[in-house]
């Protein structure tokens, strides 16, 4: 599938995580903007650097009327880990089907060193309290990005 584009409604879905048990796009509707970032493993530097850089920022996302919702193909068990050894505050989402990184665009093959398989591409969506994707990050990269994603919850507060 291809990734939702700005202006369309954000693919739902429901997933197991951690903490909470689960969680539901819709469940944030009309209350919440969602950072949904897609990331390829728990525990690995990018994504590391990543979920710290949000863990970072939480207060001032949240004061923004924002929740931050990290997917990764990863357990629910392999998420709990993961949290709690950086600290991690905020929802990590166990996609183990992938079905939801389908939906998002996000589940591409890649090809390290030669070796073709099929992972998660890193992305962010920034959601409105409208259930419309406002903003679309197609292939991050690590540095910068979360002040990036901040720059872009405070934009959309303005709106």
């Amino acid at each position: 599938m291809s990734i939702p584009e700005v202006g369309q409604a954000a693919p739902a879905f429901t997933l197991p995580a951690h903490p909470e048990g689960s969680i539901k796009l819709r469940q944030f509707k009309g209350q919440k903007n969602v950072i949904l970032y897609f990331y390829p493993r728990d525990d690995t530097p990018g994504c590391t650097t990543e979920a710290c850089g949000f863990r970072d920022n939480l207060a001032a996302l949240e004061s923004a009327d924002t929740v931050v919702l990290g997917v990764s193909s990863d357990s629910v068990e392999s998420h709990r880990k993961f949290a709690a050894k950086f600290g991690l505050t905020f929802p990590l989402l166990a996609d183990e089907d992938h079905s939801v990184c389908e939906k998002y665009g996000v589940w591409v093959e890649k090809n390290m060193y030669g070796k073709k398989s099929m992972g998660i591409q890193r992305a962010t969506f920034l959601i409105g309290k409208d259930g419309q994707v406002a903003r679309v990050w197609p292939k991050v990269k690590v540095e910068g990005h979360v002040v990036e994603v901040a720059q872009a919850v405070a934009e959309l507060g303005t709106k």
